[in-house]
């Protein structure tokens, strides 16, 4: 694979058309994060993917691209409505995880002296671990309402504000969604779940923000330095889970029936107008209103939380929306390939979009600095907030990564954790943080992952994101 890739510039590598792939395969990395790149299989499953029928432009594959069941996390594709497929694959296992910025008109000196109260407050207030429930028992009709209506069903029964809606992507709900196409199974699993965080690499995190890149930008979020922030990263839980387990099974007889050649079997998948793609875009999409849903929720635990900790009402607390991006979807946009507009069938995988200035999807406040776009780094390091390009529009259909992406295995990460007290060495590095178990502690540590500011230049660097601000975790729950 390394020896056939080409070098297009500084953060642009080209694996050239082969064999059956349909388009070149494109990897956005620095040289040096490339190394670690081609350690797995990542490279080949974005070659992979560029076999799929109705592929337009390029398999892309972002800085954080690594290992994952069928596209790689970090993979983007797009694909034509009448040629191409749509494939569970290039969508991922936790449909919509995705993450929310809020912003507060606190400062770190605000929360300094409560700090831990006011972690332990947060872990109170957000169910976390794997299989975790929640205080909301839904009866299955209710749930597909939830289904239906995405963050709106939450506003609508006391869990937060309507201008929360305003800065989510898709406002919050999926029009396509219809919960009749989803199982019983995934129901089931959904049922007890909305409002709770789940394990791995899900978190709530406060931030402070440390460093402005762009006054101007930064001010129409409403951030400025020294600001305490929340950051919320969580998705579809079982249900989405399920959703994905069940349309693999029909995606594998549908390659079959529809006579789609494919290099891996995960990468099963069907034309996006057949049957089977039509009903898996239903239910994933009512997947991705639960996790609208579950943010939602989760912004109400924590609205609560912050203000019995720390004592403060609502206005003083102030905690708005900055936004929220969506990963792990597949979405019907509309992009301009070779100077003419269509409608393409978009996977973003382990990927957000990044929707350039003057875009009619972008709300009103932020449509003149293009679309933000949110990267969060470990539990130990920064994360990043950005805006999209009107070159990520050109080249990427308006995709940038979503986060650092894993160096170690969670194996790995386990075996070089242990016998360390990983919550004393981030105390010391002022962050205090809580986990449902030392094992989730363990598979999170710093090092488990590339160093964010490493993609986060990437990514500027081929001029997919323009870097807005930098913020510094302060306190950090993980699932």
């Amino acid at each position: 694979m390394q020896e056939n890739m080409q070098r297009i510039h500084d953060y642009l590598f080209e694996i050239p058309r082969t064999g059956k792939m349909r388009v070149p395969a494109r990897i956005y990395a620095s040289e040096k994060m490339l190394k670690d790149i081609l350690k797995d299989h990542a490279a080949e499953q974005a070659a992979h993917v560029a076999w799929l029928p109705g592929i337009v432009g390029y398999s892309y594959a972002m800085p954080d691209i690594h290992w994952g069941y069928g596209f790689p996390i970090g993979g983007v594709a797009a694909f034509d409505l009448d040629d191409g497929v749509i494939s569970p694959g290039g969508v991922g296992y936790d449909i919509n995880c995705g993450v929310r910025l809020l912003r507060t008109d606190l400062c770190l000196e605000d929360i300094k002296p409560k700090l831990q109260p006011l972690v332990d407050a947060l872990f109170r207030a957000v169910p976390s671990g794997v299989g975790s429930t929640g205080p909301i028992k839904l009866s299955e009709k209710e749930e597909k309402r939830v289904l239906r209506q995405g963050a709106a069903w939450a506003v609508e029964n006391g869990y937060g504000y309507g201008e929360d809606l305003d800065k989510i992507e898709e406002n919050g709900v999926m029009a396509s969604a219809d919960p009749e196409f989803v199982s019983q199974h995934a129901l089931e699993r959904g049922r007890a779940q909305l409002g709770t965080l789940g394990s791995g690499n899900h978190f709530v995190e406060i931030g402070i923000v440390k460093e402005i890149f762009d006054e101007p930008a930064a001010t129409a979020m409403g951030l400025h330095k020294n600001q305490v922030t929340i950051t919320i990263h969580t998705g579809s839980r079982g249900l989405g889970h399920q959703v994905c387990e069940d349309t693999i099974r029909v995606m594998l007889r549908a390659s079959q029936k529809y006579g789609i050649e494919l290099p891996d079997r995960q990468l099963c998948c069907a034309p996006v107008k057949s049957d089977e793609g039509v009903q898996y875009l239903a239910a994933m999409a009512s997947a991705v209103n639960f996790a609208f849903a579950n943010r939602q929720m989760i912004t109400h635990w924590v609205r609560e939380a912050m203000m019995r900790a720390l004592g403060i009402g609502v206005q003083a607390l102030n905690m708005q929306v900055v936004y929220e991006v969506a990963h792990n979807i597949a979405k019907i946009e509309t992009h301009v390939v070779d100077g003419v507009k269509r409608p393409l069938c978009v996977h973003r995988k382990g990927a957000t979009r990044a929707f350039g200035p003057h875009h009619s999807e972008i709300p009103a406040a932020y449509r003149e600095i293009g679309q933000p776009v949110l990267i969060p780094g470990d539990m130990g390091r920064y994360s990043y907030v950005l805006t999209g390009t009107e070159r990520a529009m050109q080249e990427t259909f308006g995709s940038a990564c979503h986060g650092a992406g894993r160096l170690m295995s969670r194996t790995q990460a386990l075996k070089t954790a242990r016998g360390r007290a990983l919550a004393r060495e981030l105390a010391d590095r002022g962050i205090i943080a809580r986990a449902s178990s030392h094992e989730t502690m363990a598979e999170e540590l710093p090092e488990a992952y590339k160093d964010v500011a490493q993609v986060v230049d990437a990514v500027a660097g081929a001029g997919l994101a323009k870097k807005i601000a930098k913020l510094h975790p302060a306190g950090v729950i993980k699932g």
